[in-house]
This record gives C-alpha cells, sequence and structure tokens, in this order.
C-alpha cells in the first residue's frame, strides 16, 4: 500500500515538473521569437494594484482584473528586467527542475551574485520577479520547486492524515502524535492526504500565544476544533491547507485575529485573497471563512484594554473603507466605529478578564451567534 502510495506521488511530482518546465520554456521561447521577428522583446502582466482586482462570481474571491502593465526591452530597465527574467528561468529549469533541487527565496537572491549584470540589487526584486512567473505561468512557484524562507505555522486538533515526502509516508494524528507545539505544516501541502477526522469547525488564530492558550484550555477537545496558528501573516502553505480542508472536508473556518486594522488583512488574505497574490485567490483564498474578531464592537462591549490608534493605523482603517475586499455592510460598520473609539486591542486583553474568558465565555458566545456551535 505504502509502495503504491510512493508510487502516486512520483508520477504526480513527474507531472508538476514536466508542467512547469515546458510553462517557463515557453515563456523563454516567445522572448526568443520576438528576437528573431525583429520585434522589442516584452511581456505583459497582470497589474497588481487595489485597483485591479474584482470580484469572482465563478470562484467567490478577489482576483485581477483586465488592467496590464508591460516588461520591455524599449527601456533600460525594462531590458534588465526582462534579462534577469531569462537567467531565472534558466536556473529554475536546470538546477531545480532538471535535478530535483530546490532553493529558499533568499538563495535565489545570493544565487544571482553569479549572473553579473543581470544579477539582483534586492531580495524584493527577486521576490517580485518568482511572482511574476506565477501570474504569468498560471502555476505556483511550488511547481517551480522554490521554498519559503519563513518556518511553517503549525495546527493542532482531531484530523489524522498522511504526508508524503522523499523519505516516505507518515501517518500523523494532529492531537495524539505531536506535542503541544502542533504538527509543521510543510511548504507544499499538496503533498498531505487527508484520512479522517471529528473536526467540528476549524478556528485560525494570529498569535502565538492566543494559540497556546486554546491549547492549554482544551478548546480543542471541548469543541472538536481544529487549531491553526497564522503566525500573523499567513503563509501561503497555511492558507493553501485551510482551503483544502473547508473545501474537500466540508469544515467550517472561522478567523481570529487582534482588533487592527493589520489583523483585518489577515482575515482579508484568507478568505478573500491577497492584493498582491491575487493571482493565487482562487488556489488559496477560503470565502467561506467568518470573522469572529477582535471585534471594535467587542472593544466596547467587553470594555478590553486598549491602545490608541496610532496614524498609520488610522489610514490603514481609511484605506480598508475603499477597499473592495471590505466593501459590505458589517466591515464599514466595524472600521467606522474604531475610527470613531480611536482604539485597538490585542486578543491577550481578554486575559484580563481571567485566563479561561476566552475559552469559556468570549469564543463560545460568539461561535454561537455565527451558528458554528
Amino acid at each position: 500500500m505504502v509502495d503504491t502510495i510512493n508510487s502516486n506521488y512520483t508520477e504526480q511530482k513527474k507531472q508538476n515538473d514536466h508542467l512547469a518546465k515546458n510553462r517557463l520554456m515557453g515563456l523563454a521561447e516567445g522572448l526568443y521569437d520576438q528576437f528573431i521577428d525583429e520585434t522589442v522583446p516584452n511581456v505583459s502582466i497582470s497589474s497588481r494594484t487595489k485597483n485591479n482586482i474584482e470580484y469572482s462570481n465563478e470562484s467567490d474571491v478577489w482576483v485581477y482584473g483586465d488592467k496590464e502593465t508591460q516588461r520591455t526591452a524599449k527601456t533600460v530597465k525594462g531590458a534588465f528586467q526582462l534579462l534577469k527574467t531569462v537567467h531565472s528561468i534558466d536556473f529554475l529549469v536546470k538546477n531545480h527542475l532538471a535535478q530535483d533541487r530546490g532553493s529558499t527565496l533568499r538563495e535565489l537572491y545570493y544565487i544571482s551574485e553569479n549572473w553579473d549584470i543581470a544579477k539582483f540589487r534586492e531580495q524584493a526584486e527577486s521576490n517580485r520577479l518568482i511572482e511574476d512567473l506565477e501570474i504569468i505561468t498560471s502555476l505556483q512557484r511550488e511547481y517551480f520547486h522554490m521554498r519559503p524562507e519563513e518556518d511553517g505555522a503549525t495546527m493542532f486538533g482531531p484530523i489524522r492524515i498522511r504526508e508524503e515526502t522523499k523519505r516516505g509516508s507518515r501517518i500523523i494524528h494532529c492531537q495524539e502524535d505531536i506535542g503541544e507545539s502542533g504538527y509543521q505544516i510543510p511548504f507544499n501541502v499538496e503533498n498531505i492526504e487527508f484520512l479522517d477526522h471529528d473536526a467540528k469547525f476549524i478556528i485560525a488564530i494570529e498569535t502565538g500565544g492566543m494559540y497556546a492558550r486554546l491549547i492549554e484550555n482544551g478548546f480543542d477537545e471541548k469543541y472538536n476544533a481544529i487549531l491553526v496558528h497564522l503566525k500573523g501573516q499567513p503563509a501561503r502553505s497555511t492558507r493553501r491547507l485551510i482551503k483544502r480542508m473547508n473545501e474537500e472536508l466540508g469544515i467550517p473556518v472561522v478567523v481570529f485575529t487582534d482588533g487592527d486594522p493589520w489583523s483585518y488583512r489577515i482575515f482579508a488574505s484568507v478568505a478573500y485573497g491577497a492584493i498582491k497574490s491575487a493571482h493565487l485567490s482562487e488556489f488559496m483564498a477560503t470565502p467561506a471563512a467568518k470573522f469572529i474578531g477582535v471585534q471594535p464592537t467587542d472593544i466596547v462591549e467587553y470594555e478590553l484594554s486598549t491602545d490608541k490608534l496610532t496614524d498609520k493605523d488610522i489610514d490603514a482603517l481609511r484605506s480598508e473603507l475603499t477597499d473592495p475586499r471590505f466593501a459590505n455592510d458589517y466591515w464599514k460598520e466595524q472600521i467606522s466605529l474604531q475610527l470613531s473609539i480611536k482604539k485597538k486591542a490585542e486578543q491577550q486583553a481578554f486575559a484580563g478578564k481571567g485566563l479561561d474568558f476566552v475559552t469559556d465565555t468570549y469564543l463560545p458566545n460568539r461561535l454561537s451567534e455565527m451558528d458554528i456551535i
């Protein structure tokens, strides 16, 4: 049985590598053909701005619209961008796909030191180029064997999975077979198969302190909940795994963050998709996800300990009022209230009412209001 699973994993990986190679080489060949035809080499790519995201009725997420920018060799800057693009394609095809190797985004930046005038000036530049390749090829960077720099987030709860690795297959129960830090989510979650579960819902949690509080208080056992630690702005693998558990297993998803504009954007990236990665929204966003809080109305109702909004916080909230992802009555009401009271609160502010208040009172009340429990 395990041999069959490993064989299927190997075959699927070969297909993915073949697809990635063909699309990357297709881009390079297109630029070459433009040279041969005496056309100034150029590539069109979706504009990654708030003004170019639109709602997809088909997938219920926010995706890029029709606005495009052009990478063209008509300018020196554009010519360098295309040169770096071709160098990157050459590296990904010859080193990653042909040799079954992988690199982090940070390593790619340093690898380019050997590319003479094509080397990247800063890591942000190489990061953007990989995002460009994702948009142009309609593939995720995992297909190119590009790994994130950060450690994976974790989850804890009543679900049994099978993870396929280069060292074979592992079956893991995410409560019984792990320590209290949880199961570490790998960077490529397509290698995970869901075997069985007893979960009633998934609660995605912004901070490590609140994640640990829920585990310590036995929230996962009492409510049959899968706890996912987002680690701040969630990694792509975390968002993808949440989406898979929601869609493939039919488990509802709720998101629990701090009560500030930056945390609302964390929720938006889980539920609606992030602006800079809107090309992947259909792959990673979970439109059925619901926001628990901390809500501005919670700050008022529970008289939570707060901090004053900074000027940057206020600017961010005002920006969210024009962000299409927050264009509904709920968010307009909550954001307007927060601008009025000029306060923000952390998840841990509930500890001021006792260490068990958040798990015994606040979360059960909110989950009941949302018809989750």
